[in-house]
């Protein structure tokens, strides 16, 4: 089963916020700069497929993975993690947030071995910070009614250890934490507008 999710995840691979305004909460102001955090450079050999059933990269995410919807993570899938690989890391983020960056969902020690994770799944046994929402775990998409529709990030880091961080780590702290410990990394970019 999982190497028939796997090879889906790759054929979707080839084939393939926020501010104010009224409506549920939205995201008010960046939680952190992640601009000054290093940034981790794996290898240009080494990337990372990262894909969703619900969304192609680039495409427009569901409503249901927003906070006008279940405001549930989408289902997501990952290939490629390198050998040596010892936990996997992902942080999600609006860079079209009026207020700069805004964090949606950062998770560290995830298991090397997890290949994907179902609709609003926690990654068993990782810890979670707290997203721009101040809120751990997953705060989907919500940009200002009327704004263009925003993008938003997901990045999935392959380490070569398990970062030791606290609760309220920000992305900053996390891509330090993996700065010089990064194997590969890959991305899948979603597009949301109210």
């Amino acid at each position: 089963m999982r190497k028939s999710w796997m090879a889906a995840v790759a054929a979707m691979a080839v084939a393939s916020g926020c501010g104010s305004g009224g409506g549920p909460a939205v995201d008010p102001a960046p939680t952190s700069s992640a601009a000054s955090a290093p940034v981790p450079t794996p290898s240009a050999a080494h990337r990372l497929t990262v894909a969703s059933p619900a969304y192609p990269d680039g495409g427009t995410i569901p409503r249901r993975y927003t906070c006008e919807g279940e405001d549930v993570s989408p289902p997501l899938g990952v290939t490629g993690v390198p050998a040596g690989t010892v936990s996997l890391a992902l942080l999600l983020q609006d860079p079209d947030a009026p207020g700069g960056t805004f964090t949606h969902w950062l998770a560290w020690d995830i298991a090397p071995h997890t290949a994907h994770l179902a609709a609003g799944e926690h990654p068993a046994g990782a810890a979670e910070g707290r997203n721009g929402f101040g809120r751990t775990g997953y705060g989907g998409p919500c940009p200002p009614r009327g704004d263009h529709p925003h993008r938003y990030v997901l990045t999935v880091y392959a380490t070569d250890r398990r970062p030791s961080l606290a609760p309220d780590t920000t992305p900053a702290d996390l891509l330090g934490a993996l700065s010089g410990h990064t194997l590969a990394s890959g991305t899948l970019t979603g597009r949301y507008g109210r």
